[in-house]
């Protein structure tokens, strides 16, 4: 079965009383204070992952302070749907299929996404829905090469700044930019986390040569030319 494209209509719409105040700069607390927010914990072989969101969709997937423990737990399957709301019954499940069966990722759907960043037609939204759609499990793609998938050749610096601005973790793989030099770069949540990450996916064994293109830019998107190693100096 193909992967799943992009689909746009996963973007839930965001109402008017949600933003009345500052639209599109919306914290957690603003958002809590126009939605029904649920939240929930996601057990994993990194931790605890604190997800939460409201009927709308997704709001934000928060991953452990510290890196992965030396034995790692086993995930315990999703809640029962009574417990939460949907897009956090669906959020749960992807994390537990990523965790333990990554094959039957292509068969569940996404959880709708309700945070501002998605809703706004800026460049660290276009960056995180390209990111989303191109760069799939198992693969890397270099801050240069995201910059230019995204229509912005020049940008790769400010990809690694919308990579910091990544509120949802994992369902958007913000670990799977990495420098075109071969070093992993900088991420959120920790560099032991995103080696983890990349471990898991099978990546770490394929870093995206300089003049090459990564994985992905050889076997997807063509090899895509001129990446500079100074490009993680503003990496996530």
């Amino acid at each position: 079965m193909p992967r799943q494209p992009w689909r746009p209509e996963l973007l839930a719409p965001c109402t008017a009383s949600c933003w009345r105040s500052a639209p599109w700069v919306c914290g957690p607390r603003r958002m809590d204070a126009a939605c029904a927010v649920k939240h929930s914990v996601v057990a994993s072989p990194l931790g605890q992952i604190r997800i939460s969101g409201c009927q709308q969709g997704l709001h934000e997937i928060k991953l452990p302070a510290a890196g992965p423990p030396e034995a790692p737990a086993r995930p315990e399957p999703p809640g029962r749907p009574a417990e939460t709301v949907k897009p956090l019954t669906e959020c749960a499940a992807w994390l537990h299929a990523y965790f333990q069966e990554p094959a039957a990722l292509r068969e569940l759907p996404l959880p709708a996404l309700h945070h501002p960043v998605f809703l706004q037609d800026s460049f660290t939204g276009q960056v995180l829905r390209k990111l989303l759609e191109a760069v799939k499990f198992g693969e890397v793609v270099s801050y240069q090469q995201l910059a230019a998938l995204a229509g912005h050749p020049k940008a790769a610096r400010a990809v690694g700044s919308a990579m910091r601005s990544n509120p949802v973790p994992i369902l958007v793989p913000c670990h799977r930019v990495v420098c075109s030099g071969g070093a992993v770069g900088n991420y959120s949540g920790g560099l032991g986390v995103k080696e983890w990450l990349l471990d898991h996916e099978g990546s770490l064994a394929a870093p995206p040569a300089p003049a090459g293109g990564s994985r992905l830019a050889r076997t997807r998107c063509g090899a895509l030319r001129g990446s500079s190693s100074s490009e993680c100096a503003g990496g996530d």
